[in-house]
C-alpha cells in the first residue's frame, strides 16, 4: 500500500509554571524556572483526520492548578476540525492530561495499548506513586467505552493508516505509545510523554513520575530509532515546540504550530 504524507500540528491548551527540580529523578542542581506546557496534536490529510490525546477540562485544570488557555475542541476549531465528526483519536496514555476530554469525540474509536488499560486497571493502582496521574472517573468512561466497542486494543507496534502507526514504549506507564508519522520533511515521531521535555532524550535524564525507568531510558534509542532524525522528534510538554516551529498563520501565533514542516529555531 502506498504510503501517505501528513500535516502535524501541535495545540497548546494549558500550561503551568514549574521548577527544574520537579522535572527530573534525583532532582537538579539548578533551581531554576521550567515551565510545562499541555498539548493535543493534530494528523490530518485529504483522506482522513486522527486526534492524538484529548486534553483535560477547565475543571480538572482548577482541581489540579494548572492555568487553562482553551478546550482542546476549541483549538481543534481553530484549524478547521469539528471533534464531533472526528473518528480516529490515539491515546498515547491514560493519564489525565492526556484523556481527560474523551466524551467531547462522540464518533471516534480510541486507539489504546492494551498494556496501558491493564495498567490503569490494574493491581499498580494501590499505589499513589502511580495511580496519581489517572483520574478514576476518565478510566471508568474508557471501560465504558469497551463495552460500546469504541476502543481499538493494540499490542505493540500497528498501522492506522498508511504512513501513520502506533508504537509501544512504556516507562512513563505500562502502556503508553507514541505516534509515527509520515510527513513531507520524513518521519516524524510525537513522542508525548515518552520525553516530557526535549532535555530527557538528549540527556538520558528521566521525569519523576516513571513506571519503569530502564523502559524509559531504553525508549529514547527507540524514538530515534522511529523518526527521519532526533530533529524529528517532538516531546511531549516542552514549551521549546512552541519556539522552534511556525504557526499556521498569525491568528494561531501561541495556540498551534506546524510540525510536518522544518523548524524555525
Amino acid at each position: 500500500m502506498k504510503e501517505e504524507t501528513y500535516e502535524i500540528f501541535a495545540i497548546r491548551y494549558a500550561t503551568r509554571d514549574a521548577r527544574r527540580g520537579s522535572h527530573f529523578i534525583g532532582g537538579d542542581p539548578h533551581d531554576a524556572p521550567m515551565p510545562m506546557d499541555y498539548f493535543v496534536w493534530l494528523v490530518r490529510n485529504a483522506n482522513r483526520t486522527v486526534v492524538v490525546d484529548t486534553g483535560f477540562t477547565a475543571e480538572m485544570a482548577a482541581k489540579r492548578k494548572r492555568t487553562f488557555l482553551r478546550t482542546p475542541v476549541e483549538g481543534l476549531a481553530l484549524l478547521g476540525v469539528d471533534a464531533t465528526t472526528v473518528k480516529d483519536v490515539v491515546i498515547t496514555h491514560m493519564h489525565y492530561d492526556h484523556v481527560g476530554t474523551f466524551f467531547d469525540f462522540p464518533a471516534a474509536r480510541f486507539h489504546l495499548q492494551d498494556l496501558e488499560m491493564n495498567f490503569a486497571t490494574g493491581r499498580y493502582m494501590r499505589h499513589d506513586r502511580f495511580n496519581h496521574g489517572y483520574e478514576v472517573e476518565e478510566v471508568v468512561g474508557m471501560v465504558r467505552l469497551v463495552f460500546k466497542d469504541r476502543v481499538q486494543f493494540h499490542a505493540g507496534a500497528a498501522e492506522l493508516a498508511p504512513g501513520l502507526s502506533v508504537h509501544h514504549i512504556g516507562g512513563h506507564t505500562m502502556g503508553l505509545q507514541c505516534v509515527r508519522v509520515a510527513t513531507q520533511r520524513g518521519w516524524v515521531v510525537l513522542a508525548s510523554d515518552c520525553s516530557h521535555y526535549y532535555e530527557h532524550m538528549e540527556k538520558g535524564r528521566v521525569f519523576p513520575t516513571t513506571f519503569h525507568v530502564g523502559d524509559t531510558i531504553e525508549g529514547y534509542d527507540r524514538l530515534r530509532a522511529l523518526a527521519e532524525s532526533p530533529q524529528h522528534i517532538i516531546p511531549g510538554h516542552d514549551p521549546l515546540v512552541m519556539k522552534r516551529y511556525p504557526a499556521p498563520s498569525k491568528e494561531l501565533e501561541g495556540v498551534a504550530v506546524r510540525l510536518d514542516v522544518a523548524p524555525v529555531g
